[in-house]
């Protein structure tokens, strides 16, 4: 209650405020190397601060403008050049070596997670994917469920199922979501959960009844609901 009466006092009584001013600027004056000193780490954490933003910044851009002979390779299917560059330009494992903390590097994360995929290294593609991480609606699904796949391609399927159902949970959508639920069906009749690969089966033909897997769904689950 005191320190409430003189907060009150400090605000509505000039005269108080005029002598807690006068006490802060006697301390100054008493203690200036001290002053000094912690006005100068001010300026330094806010130079920092600002600083390593346009540092980031920069490195981002020049980041963004290496990696696009990258992303040509990997779309000319020319997967070793886009990986490993062709010493005039850089592959994406540099640019993740070379660019780490930004979001061009987080982006050659999933480059390079997808091309070992395609290449059966499957440890490394999720090695990569796993790294990769991103607010955008649809990509950070596609990532999710590429870990499952190579998840699957180990055998490894509840490993394979886990991020598949990651994948369909991530914002969900009449366009992906199905395909995922799918994935993850099929990844739960490998592990003979042919209840959760039903229930997978039964969310596609209750909620996207407009999607390309809903036929696929209802045949499917027929198939598992005869051979129960």
């Amino acid at each position: 209650m005191a320190k409430k009466e003189e907060k009150k006092d400090v605000l509505e009584n000039p005269e108080v405020l005029q002598e807690k001013i006068a006490n802060v600027e006697g301390w100054f004056e008493n203690n200036p190397k001290v002053a000094i000193g912690i006005a100068a780490a001010i300026i330094l954490v806010i130079g920092g601060f600002f600083g390593y933003r346009y540092y980031k910044s920069n490195q981002d851009d020049l980041a963004q403008s290496e990696m696009f002979q990258a992303i040509r390779y990997f779309e000319a299917d020319s997967l070793n050049l886009a990986l490993n560059g062709d010493g005039n330009n850089l592959g994406f494992l540099q640019i993740i070596e070379d660019y780490s903390g930004t979001k061009a590097g987080n982006l050659a994360n999933y480059y390079a997670g997808s091309i070992y995929l395609k290449q059966g290294k499957f440890p490394l593609a999720i090695f990569h994917l796993e790294d990769f991480s991103s607010n955008d609606l649809l990509v950070q699904a596609r990532a999710f469920s590429l870990i499952g796949d190579a998840y699957m391609e180990q055998d490894n399927f509840e490993s394979a199922v886990k991020y598949y159902n990651k994948a369909a949970s991530h914002k969900p959508n009449k366009e992906f979501t199905p395909t995922y639920l799918m994935k993850a069906a099929l990844a739960y009749e490998k592990l003979n959960q042919n209840d959760k690969a039903k229930a997978a089966y039964q969310t596609i033909i209750d909620k996207f009844w407009e999607s390309s897997e809903y036929q696929n769904a209802r045949k499917f689950k027929a198939r598992l609901e005869t051979n129960s």
